[in-house]
């Protein structure tokens, strides 16, 4: 199982670059960084988890953040969790994940989910009632765009007429991970994604349910990537045992000292785990 990291790299903690650079010298696989566009002051959605981390109103756009840290870094995998593609420009967003993918040699996994917070989505013009059927035309278009000189796409949400638009990825094209569990989420993972984002709070057991149905669905390439792990080693074990491919844990957002002490502490915690596989 790979080891991961899921944090918030804000303008008031430790630069990406830095990050990143640490986490390759510690053994990490792969860094997700989250999006909001911004917050918008209302309030009226609530955080699904509770109270709002201070993360989320203030942390860097993860693109540009990602490509600070593929500057420091060789093999790194450069990820989302998540990026709001349904408040993106789609021709501009494929740039941007293709330019990425080349700068960094292939290092990119574009995770995505709906978004949960409405008056975000709604200052981006979006309706939020039609939100998923958007992200999976989105998607669909995506893979057009990166694997045709001449790409083109029409949908009921996405429509363009054919285009030329590059880079391209180094590879077909880049890994998509999903977010969601419902009947909605699961179509649209076994349908259009590479990969999973299941939240670390997914009982063992609807993991191996998840990986029964993908695999009756004849998808049994879909790598699972557990998202927001507390440094429970035996939750981590529980999830190795589930058939967890990768588990990226939480780490706070704090100034840079701090940062970096407690990535030795997950370090620390992960390292029994590697041993044992």
């Amino acid at each position: 199982m790979d080891f991961g990291i899921a944090a918030s790299v804000t303008d008031e903690g430790i630069r990406p670059q830095v990050l990143g650079a640490a986490m390759e010298e510690k053994g990490f696989d792969s860094l997700y960084l989250p999006e909001h566009s911004h917050i918008p002051v209302s309030r009226e959605t609530p955080y699904p988890g509770g109270e709002l981390p201070r993360g989320a109103l203030r942390n860097l756009d993860p693109f540009v953040a990602l490509t600070a840290a593929a500057t420091a870094t060789s093999n790194l995998r450069l990820g989302t969790a998540v990026a709001l593609m349904i408040q993106r420009d789609l021709l501009y967003t494929a740039k941007e994940i293709a330019s990425l993918d080349l700068l960094s040699d292939g290092r990119v996994v574009f995770g995505v989910g709906a978004g949960w917070n409405i008056e975000e989505m709604r200052n981006h013009g979006v309706d939020p009632r039609t939100r998923g059927a958007l992200l999976t035309e989105q998607l669909q278009a995506l893979k057009e765009i990166w694997a045709k000189d001449e790409a083109e796409f029409h949908g009921k949400h996405v429509d363009f007429d054919p285009v030329y638009a590059w880079p391209k990825p180094v590879r077909k094209h880049v890994p998509i991970y999903v977010a969601g569990q419902g009947p909605a989420g699961l179509k649209r993972l076994a349908e259009h994604a590479d990969g999973w984002l299941p939240h670390s709070v997914t009982p063992p057991e609807e993991l191996r349910r998840v990986r029964s149905w993908l695999a009756d669905q004849g998808r049994t390439d879909v790598w699972i990537s557990v998202f927001g792990a507390p440094a429970d080693p035996e939750l981590l074990k529980r999830l190795a045992e589930a058939g967890v491919d990768e588990v990226s844990l939480i780490l706070p957002t704090l100034p840079e000292a701090e940062t970096l002490e407690r990535l030795d502490e997950l370090a620390n915690v992960v390292e029994p785990l590697r041993a044992r596989e």
